[in-house]
């Protein structure tokens, strides 16, 4: 247990100086605006989906420092955040320090000893008990009188363990909210929920707004929904079992287990995110597609919702589709320098047709989306035909595929060139009229841009032929075919050098003149931002083959695609490989990731 000790900016600003983060002037410009910095932040906190704003927010000395967003001394790319400042106050008081998940916290722990509004004025929570020891979540770890009134109030020995107040707020926002819901919804679901009457777009709520609100699982839903955008989530799986039901989370391309759930409550959970997207809630038996506007603070996602019946009942899958990560600049999407030239370059040609191949999950649709914003201007008609749209946006035209209509790719292929497109976009090319109304849009003077699964790209113009695509077809309309892949990329605040052996640079398909020789390459070490990952986002990878005059009478000729890959080769392509080896070598991702992604 630590002494009682002065918990100030003054000597929160004197450790930092000491482990040598922090400069001592740097110190003096912080205390000299602290009164100023303290206001700002109980104005811009009070308004935290994880704050009461009944309460008078008063800033910590950490979050008064971190606010300055001081560079670190020796690495100015990176800033002092309030995770740094409490893990060195852990480490000066011989305690742990912890970053907090909520959802892998036992509720009946953390909400059986305090009161949620208890828990919020003390900046405080428990997190296990192990015997007569109760171990606490705390912001200030000084606070000796605190601990003394825990204690004789429950009996039990408090073990302090430091964790960052932000990670503290939203462990009560989400065990008190989500998983108090999640037990309130198990015992109402007996009488029935109101979920009908919903409208398709929704505003969250704020955390007092869901408290109020005694619609248990419509609050369990919500909070299911914050959690699943705080952490990045692309994908939110809600599958039943025999015995209970799984949530789990999609991120950066990563299935990870976040919570049971009773099975109980699980119909009525599905029945409120089929309401929410505007489904039918009372047909089980068949598959469903929806979707769905979010509204959370000044941000605005799009949901899309697929429910399909399983063996024990129906699984919901909401993939999230975040406008800032769907459409980038194309400079943002992981080409290097030649690679973006050549793209963009080809992109521009004034017809033609542009193919992105790749497995699912592997971007395609974020370049394509990508690629029609960077095209979009006043004087251009782009129109798509998408299976189903992807994210609605008023640049384009986008019409969806409706198979009940007999509106598939195909037919709506052939009313778009009625309606003067100059780009059009076509989702997938999925059989052979799609593949042959595609080329004669591009040769009737349209640049015309999709997707086929292929594992490369000379694999692609196999894959038109197949699809009776006759040889002079294709290569007098195909510009340019992209393989591409997505691969986590290393956590910048926790990076660190090591050395590949010569294994792994077998492995890799490179080969060195000295047996012994070691490359450099990097990792992720894993920290609190990563969450003890090493990684942190992704980028991709990409293979370009332009067609060139070589390739287009190889294509005319009916030639093997071996062949024609190694002329690729000789007129300049990069291999998925090459690229991926060359995020290794600027220490953009690590070699365990492309083994995962090229299963090398």
């Amino acid at each position: 247990m630590v002494t009682q000790k002065p918990f100030t900016v003054k000597s929160v600003g004197e450790l930092l100086v000491g482990y040598g983060y922090l400069e001592p002037e740097k110190l003096g410009e912080v205390m000299s605006r602290e009164s100023y910095l303290r206001q700002s932040i109980a104005q811009a906190r009070s308004n935290s989906i994880h704050y009461s704003p009944n309460q008078q927010y008063e800033a910590l000395p950490p979050e008064i420092i971190a606010e300055m967003k001081f560079p670190l001394i020796h690495e100015p790319s990176q800033f002092i955040n309030e995770d740094l400042i409490y893990e060195l106050i852990a480490r000066q008081e011989g305690l742990r320090y912890i970053k907090i998940d909520p959802l892998e916290l036992d509720s009946k722990i953390v909400t059986g000893y305090f009161s949620r509004p208890f828990a919020r004025r003390s900046n405080a929570v428990p997190l296990d008990e192990k015997g007569n020891d109760l171990y606490v979540a705390v912001a200030n770890p000084y606070d000796v009188e605190f601990f003394e009134n825990v204690s004789r109030i429950t009996g039990k020995r408090v073990i302090p363990v430091v964790a960052a107040r932000a990670d503290i707020l939203k462990v009560i926002t989400e065990v008190y909210g989500f998983k108090k819901s999640v037990s309130a919804a198990e015992a109402s679901v007996e009488g029935g929920l109101d979920v009908f009457n919903l409208e398709q777009f929704f505003k969250m709520k704020n955390v007092d707004e869901i408290e109020a609100n005694d619609r248990h699982v419509v609050n369990a839903v919500d909070y299911l929904l914050h959690y699943a955008f705080e952490q990045r989530a692309s994908d939110i799986h809600v599958e039943p079992k025999r015995e209970f039901a799984r949530i789990r989370l999609r991120i950066d391309g990563v299935l990870h287990n976040v919570y049971s759930i009773p099975r109980s409550i699980h119909p009525p959970i599905v029945s409120r995110i089929k309401a929410m997207s505007r489904l039918d809630i009372a047909e089980r038996r068949r598959p469903q597609d929806g979707r769905m506007k979010m509204g959370l603070e000044d941000r605005e996602v799009e949901v899309r919702v697929s429910c399909v019946p399983t063996a024990f009942g129906e699984k919901a899958v909401l993939r999230v589709l975040d406008t800032g990560e769907m459409l980038k600049d194309i400079a943002a999407l992981g080409f290097d320098g030649e690679e973006e030239k050549k793209y963009k370059r080809l992109i521009h040609e004034p017809t033609g047709m542009v193919l992105v191949t790749g497995p699912t999950g592997s971007g395609k649709t974020t370049t394509l989306y990508s690629t029609l914003q960077s095209l979009a201007a006043p004087s251009v008609n782009i129109t798509t035909i998408e299976d189903p749209i992807e994210m609605v946006l008023e640049q384009f035209n986008q019409i969806a595929v409706q198979r009940r209509i007999d509106l598939d790719f195909s037919s709506a292929l052939k009313y778009i060139l009625r309606q003067d497109p100059d780009i059009i976009m076509v989702g997938e090319i999925r059989d052979p009229e799609t593949a042959i109304n595609a080329v004669q849009a591009s040769l009737t003077g349209h640049l015309v841009f999709s997707t086929l699964h292929t594992n490369d790209t000379v694999s692609a113009i196999a894959r038109l032929q197949e699809l009776t695509v006759k040889p002079y077809l294709i290569a007098a309309t195909l510009n340019m075919v992209i393989a591409q892949r997505l691969m986590r990329a290393i956590c910048t605040e926790c990076k660190q050098e090591s050395w590949l052996n010569q294994e792994e640079i077998s492995h890799l398909g490179l080969k060195t003149s000295d047996q012994n020789q070691r490359l450099k390459s990097w990792y992720g070490e894993g920290c609190v931002r990563c969450r003890s990952t090493g990684l942190y986002g992704r980028t991709g990878i990409f293979e370009i083959l332009e067609v060139t005059d070589r390739i287009r009478r190889m294509i005319k000729n009916d030639a093997d695609v071996h062949d024609m890959h190694k002329v690729a080769r000789q007129d300049g392509m990069t291999t998925l490989r090459e690229s991926a080896i060359k995020k290794l070598a600027t220490g953009m991702t690590s070699y365990e990731e492309i083994m995962r992604v090229l299963a090398l």
